[in-house]
């Protein structure tokens, strides 16, 4: 069973993630980003529901990018809509970590969902 950390920053919440049995929250790619912070109670904007068809889940991934799949022109397209653009901004609803790195996410302040319905 391999396991992998997630930090989230700027609330330095880390949580212990196991590459078979992710948190899932039903939204983005399965075992993205995305789906694994609503799976963790960690709130990402998502504008469009996870489809690739906005930039509000933009996220800044300040370590492990190399263990997390290929961006797609699309979401490149979409990132260029981002403020805050960074050579290591990902849509969080399209990047799927490997499980083979550690990784430090950061959620732009500007993209935090401080209000809970």
């Amino acid at each position: 069973m391999t396991k992998f950390k997630i930090e989230f920053l700027p609330s330095k919440q880390v949580f212990e993630i196991d590459s078979e049995n992710r948190p899932s929250g039903g939204t983005g790619e399965k075992g993205s980003l995305l789906d694994i912070a609503l799976g963790l109670d960690i709130d990402i904007d998502h504008a469009c529901g996870g489809v690739r068809a906005c930039s509000t889940c933009h996220v800044i991934i300040r370590k492990g990018i190399e263990t997390c799949s290929e961006s797609t022109e699309l979401e490149e397209d979409q990132l260029d809509k981002a403020p805050g653009l960074t050579m290591h901004s990902r849509l969080a609803c399209q990047a799927v970590p490997s499980g083979k790195g550690d990784l430090v996410i950061e959620v732009p302040n500007w993209n935090r969902n401080l209000v809970k319905e």
